[in-house]
């Protein structure tokens, strides 16, 4: 069974297609690299696989199943733009409430795990609209991999970030895979990307331009998709 499947889609805002006609499957712990340049789809088609918007035509399912049903939503772990997280409760505040929504035993413990693993344990305790742009992605980092969702689905997760922050991640990240979790990963910083894809896709004007296991050549020059499939 696939672990995503992405099977002629469509998406349009007004009269404007979005996302064209996209198909591609992903097996359980491939880290699909979803490249492209401003405005080519990444974010629309994140969002739509993760259930939070509708495709036009098409399906998408994750491990056979829909991606708005309820067992699917918990096993989805999730970093968009809109960071999700509630500032007038603390760090540990936000993990615990998580934790207790996906029913997760003991959720100070948990909480307590992931806020050691972010580096944020010092600032446990702090409220979230005090924290700088770096610490609420960490955050976000943490609520994301608090459940040990079988899907990470990351648009953008190394924003703000120092260089620390971001190996602490792309470790976090090994480890998934490791575990047999499946991750797209859309970013722009493709160095850090391609050093972690098993897989690479390029969105071009929201359709795929290539879509193909990531090779040594693609991991030692960054441009290379880009250079050789282009922009059309």
């Amino acid at each position: 069974m696939h672990a995503i499947a992405v099977e002629g889609v469509w998406k349009y805002y007004g009269d404007y297609p979005a996302l064209r006609d996209i198909s591609f499957t992903t097996a359980p712990g491939t880290c699909l690299a979803l490249i492209g340049r401003n405005g080519a789809g990444k974010t629309t088609l994140l969002r739509t696989i993760a259930g939070f918007s509708r495709p036009m035509k098409g399906k998408i399912e994750i491990l056979g199943r829909q991606p708005r049903e309820t067992a699917t939503r918990r096993d989805i772990g999730f970093i968009g733009h809109g960071i999700a997280l509630y500032d007038e409760l603390s760090a540990i505040e936000n993990l615990m409430l998580y934790a207790r929504l996906y029913g997760i035993p003991d959720p100070r413990r948990r909480a307590l795990e992931w806020l050691e693993k972010t580096g944020l344990e010092r600032v446990r305790d702090g409220l979230v609209r005090e924290f700088s742009r770096g610490m609420r992605q960490r955050l976000a980092v943490a609520r994301a991999f608090l459940h040990e969702p079988s899907v990470l689905l990351l648009d953008e997760p190394f924003t703000a970030l120092d260089d620390r922050a971001i190996a602490v991640l792309q470790r976090l990240l090994r480890e998934a895979g490791s575990k047999s979790r499946t991750i797209v990963l859309s970013t722009h910083q493709l160095r850090e990307a391609l050093e972690l894809a098993t897989h690479v896709a390029l969105l071009n004007r929201g359709r795929v331009a290539f879509h193909g296991e990531c090779t040594a050549e693609m991991a030692a020059d960054p441009g290379f998709v880009y250079a050789r499939y282009g922009e059309g």
